[in-house]
């Protein structure tokens, strides 16, 4: 552990949280790296294999839940908090309700927020370091080995739902998530008590069932993973019950009563670009892949990829009202040279011409 005995800790633990609420961040905690519990819940995850395609999460064995094995000399992880709802979540009930509509996961409407917040967590480790002298430290942003919620609930920045979301009791969910891994051995933050209560809105309201018992999620019954991390083919039986949500799903966070104090976003990096928020979905679908690089430079969006992108609209427009346009929106993808592509135009077309 290194020496700071010029430093007051404290101090500077205070400073360091008002220092990120001026960088833009709704909260700043500081956690203790002790995750024992956690590392048996996920070794247990792993174990059922509910990670699905996601190889990488049991890629990395013991340093997920280990930060100083991840980080040599990490002693504590400075968490952050950042809101990020473009518009008030009515909107996103109209876009959900309407089938011709495309509907995309709040966060991922505007500019990347690993960008936004790695940007800001940077700056705020190197005013750490004008104040505290040189440490060793490493910004993350959903970009490697990370416990980030379990982490942020020991930084007393929420408690973990039961749709495995991090919740706050005056700010709901809709946030996202940094850490600092850092050698100064601040004092930590208490958690905070759950308050989800007899609660079951977000089990209840899961489109596929993947929140299969209450802080359980089965990743691969998850629109999220379906139509973002898993890049192959969408199982059969879970297409209707996507909907037209063709990147992510927020359905657990807009039914959850704690986001009725949801705070808008701040940032003005969140706002909606490219009419995103409530595009048609046989628009979207006419993309070609150099409309579709071009606006979604620097956005979340290009985690899917070209192919997921149009993968998902075509399962979204097998489930809209059967027209001339949508059958037509079809067709027009229906020889294209990806099997994948041609898999899923071809199920939304049979749906579409089996309907009396």
């Amino acid at each position: 552990m290194r020496d700071v005995t010029e430093v007051d800790l404290a101090d500077l633990a205070e400073e360091i949280k008002r220092l990120g609420e001026s960088l833009g961040f709704r909260k700043i905690g500081i956690a203790d790296i002790a995750l024992a519990r956690d590392e048996k819940y996920l070794n247990r995850w792993l174990e059922l294999e509910r990670h699905g395609t996601m190889s990488y999460m049991a890629r990395h064995g013991t340093k997920r839940a280990r930060p100083a094995e991840l980080v040599p000399g990490t002693v504590r992880v400075i968490a952050a908090r950042m809101d990020y709802l473009p518009h008030p979540s009515a909107d996103a009930q109209r876009v959900l309700a309407n089938p011709d509509l495309a509907y995309i996961a709040r966060y991922a409407l505007g500019r990347d927020y690993h960008k936004v917040l790695r940007r800001r967590l940077q700056a705020l480790a190197t005013e750490i370091e004008e104040r505290a002298g040189p440490m060793g430290y490493r910004v993350f942003v959903d970009s490697a080995p990370v416990l980030e919620k379990a982490l942020a609930r020991d930084a007393g920045l929420g408690w973990i739902g039961k749709h495995t979301n991090l919740l706050d009791r005056r700010d709901g969910s809709w946030f996202l998530l940094g850490e600092i891994y850092t050698d100064l051995p601040l004092p930590v933050d208490r958690p905070v008590a759950g308050h989800c209560g007899s609660c079951t809105a977000c089990l209840d309201v899961c489109p596929t069932r993947a929140i299969v018992g209450p802080y359980e999620l089965d990743a691969r019954r998850c629109i999220s993973y379906l139509t973002i991390e898993h890049k192959g083919s969408i199982p059969a039986e879970l297409r209707t019950a996507i909907g037209n949500r063709i990147f992510g799903c927020d359905d657990c966070q807009l039914v959850c009563p704690w986001n009725r104090y949801a705070r808008l976003a701040g940032a003005r990096d969140f706002a909606p670009r490219h009419g995103l928020e409530a595009a048609r979905l046989a628009e979207l679908f006419a993309w070609s892949e150099i409309e579709w690089a071009d606006r979604t430079a620097g956005s979340a969006l290009r985690r899917a990829g070209y192919l997921g992108w149009l993968r998902n609209i075509a399962v979204a427009l097998g489930n809209a009202p059967t027209s001339a346009a949508v059958i037509a929106s079809l067709e027009s993808r229906a020889d294209h040279p990806a099997a994948l592509v041609r898999e899923h135009v071809a199920w939304a077309l049979a749906r579409h011409r089996t309907v009396p």
